[in-house]
């Protein structure tokens, strides 16, 4: 955090759009008379961003960058370098003399879900069910309304997942609805489902999707007054943790209203398992052909998934795109793998 002097007075430089992780003494009336926001740029600025970061790479010909700032909604201008970078080092590690659209996807793909963790062997039995509870949500999130568009699935294990359903807005989203966030828990809960109705099994790997489901449930309950509580918030957050304090809530309700309030998160998570359950108890046949399509190629992205809920044939798998023959590497990226940490980070050369 940087302040400084101006004919207006003083201007608060922050890196955050958070103020309430600012001590209040900073934020008192007279202290500073500006405050600056600096959010996630639009598309518009995306592309511009891609524009700058790309200036010194050779782009072939398929490079759209219009196209690349449109499916990558939420992303920062740092994942945006990264993402850049990374397609620069898939290019050259098949010694390209330029970055093609295949390349930046893989990049888009590291920088959403996680580096692919290939040396990780999983078993026929864990291949098997991680395909079937990722069939379940991306059943789930094609078939339910309101829900954003599937991105790719895949069993490949990424980062410290065994599988992978990525969705993408089509635009940038500055709100949430209650229809989308019912139907968010739904796709959630399509994982588990999965595994029970086909495999007859429980596993742990459901574990992530049931805490999110509840967090968004009771979120929905106490802070967005989405329950039939009324509009009603409940809970103080105190997060003066520059006072060395810690992150904390702060109970403002009687213990009555505590119990209404599991109540109704624990409606809105079984709301939406109860939806999943009939929209896959519905579609079984579909489930199990795209598990299977998943453990024969172990990544399918939207069109695919789309072929298979219309009973169409999947075409066969087409290899990468091969390394240029006589080419030398050309392509010199200053910077090395990995996530871009904190501000915006120089072009590669």
């Amino acid at each position: 955090m940087d302040g400084f002097e101006s004919n207006e007075g003083v201007i608060l430089m922050a890196a955050t759009n958070r103020p309430d992780v600012l001590d209040p003494a900073l934020l008192r009336p007279g202290r500073f008379d500006r405050r600056v926001v600096v959010s996630r740029p639009d598309v518009r600025g995306r592309e511009e961003i891609l524009r700058v970061h790309t200036r010194k790479i050779p782009l072939a010909d398929d490079v759209d960058l219009s196209v690349l700032a449109r499916g990558t909604p939420g992303f920062s201008g740092a994942d945006l370098a990264n993402m850049v970078n990374e397609a620069a080092l898939a290019a050259a590690r098949q010694n390209r003399k330029a970055v093609l659209m295949y390349d930046f996807e893989l990049a888009k793909d590291k920088v959403l879900m996680g580096v692919e963790r290939k040396s990780m062997l999983l078993s026929d039995e864990e291949k098997k069910n991680t395909a079937y509870h990722e069939a379940g949500h991306a059943l789930v999130a094609a078939k339910l309304p309101f829900s954003d568009p599937l991105h790719k699935v895949t069993i490949i294990p990424r980062g410290m997942a065994l599988g992978v359903t990525m969705q993408l807005p089509i635009d940038d989203r500055h709100n949430y609805y209650k229809n989308y966030l019912e139907t968010s828990i739904a796709i959630l809960m399509g994982g588990r489902l999965a595994e029970e109705m086909f495999l007859d099994s429980m596993s742990t790997g459901a574990g992530n999707d049931i805490e999110r489901a509840t967090e968004l449930a009771r979120k929905m309950v106490c802070e967005w007054g989405m329950s039939d509580l009324g509009p009603l918030t409940f809970g103080k957050k105190e997060e003066q943790i520059f006072l060395g304090r810690e992150i904390a809530q702060h109970r403002d309700y009687s213990e009555a209203t505590a119990v209404k309030i599991d109540a109704e998160v624990q409606k809105l998570v079984k709301r939406g398992y109860d939806s999943a359950k009939d929209l896959l108890s519905a579609n079984r046949d579909v489930l199990v052909r795209i598990a299977l399509a998943l453990i024969e190629r172990e990544v399918l992205d939207a069109s695919q998934i789309k072929m298979i809920i219309e009973g169409q044939e999947l075409p066969k798998i087409v290899p990468p795109p091969k390394p240029d023959d006589g080419v030398q590497q050309v392509i010199k990226p200053d910077l090395q793998p990995g996530r871009a940490k904190g501000g915006e980070r120089p072009a590669p050369a």
